[in-house]
């Protein structure tokens, strides 16, 4: 079953929610233009190229889970959201969609907003969320970054599937077969087998990056490790 894949045919969701949707992504890519523009420097331009690069091949192989048909593939919101931050991830995202869509079929073209607006959108921001969330209490070590990319890559997998049902549920057309708990439960187990992958890749890629160039990953940069809580004074001396 095809469309239970990542990328939502067309057809798969009525026009209207379609048309909606497609009016939201173009207002979320709008504004991650806005705030990318002053991320993007020497340093993270030619990376977020690369991160384009990387999440086109990977969202290329697609590939079946157990024996009913049903296929999927990685998203790297996740790795994009390490490396290039929430605003240029989210765009790199965005811009692999439409190619894919427009040059190899791959989504429907009617269907971009919803596809923008589940992987690039709700699955970059899910992403780095959390991202956020755990260099804060977890170790800046190799162990504690592997940590922080497994789990937040698994976190965005499933929060985008979990876009899709919503959005199903809203204008769906096609009979996916039972109810929409069932859908819900079968895209969730699907895509936490998807985001265990999903998440060994980015974290190996992310943790091999910072070995290397710390400075490249963009998280690293900009979250700031919590503040030590002060020391109570004790007799007047701290």
């Amino acid at each position: 079953m095809e469309t239970l894949a990542m990328h939502i045919s067309n057809g798969i969701i009525d026009g209207p929610v379609a048309a909606v949707f497609a009016a939201v992504a173009l207002v979320a890519m709008t504004f991650c233009v806005l705030r990318g523009r002053s991320d993007l420097d020497d340093r993270l331009a030619p990376m977020a190229g690369l991160v384009a690069a990387f999440i086109f091949a990977v969202q290329m192989l697609n590939f079946p889970i157990f024996t009913a048909g049903v296929s999927g593939h990685l998203l790297g919101g996740a790795l994009a959201a390490m490396l290039v931050g929430p605003w240029v991830g989210a765009l790199c995202v965005a811009v692999v969609l439409v190619v894919q869509a427009l040059v190899f079929g791959d989504g429907g073209v009617a269907m971009l907003g919803l596809n923008i607006t589940n992987m690039a959108v709700l699955g970059t921001a899910a992403a780095y969320l959390l991202i956020a969330l755990l260099l804060r209490v977890l170790p800046r070590t190799p162990t504690g970054l592997g940590v922080t990319a497994f789990v937040s890559a698994l976190f965005s997998v499933v929060v985008a599937a979990m876009g899709f049902v919503g959005q199903y549920w809203l204008g769906g057309t096609t009979d996916l077969g039972g109810n929409l708990g069932g859908l819900a439960g079968t895209m969730a187990g699907v895509h936490l087998l998807i985001g265990v992958g999903e998440g060994l890749i980015t974290a190996t890629t992310v943790v091999t990056v910072a070995k290397v160039r710390p400075d490249l990953v963009y998280a690293l940069r900009a979250l700031k490790p919590a503040a030590p809580a002060p020391v109570p004074a004790v007799g007047g001396v701290r």
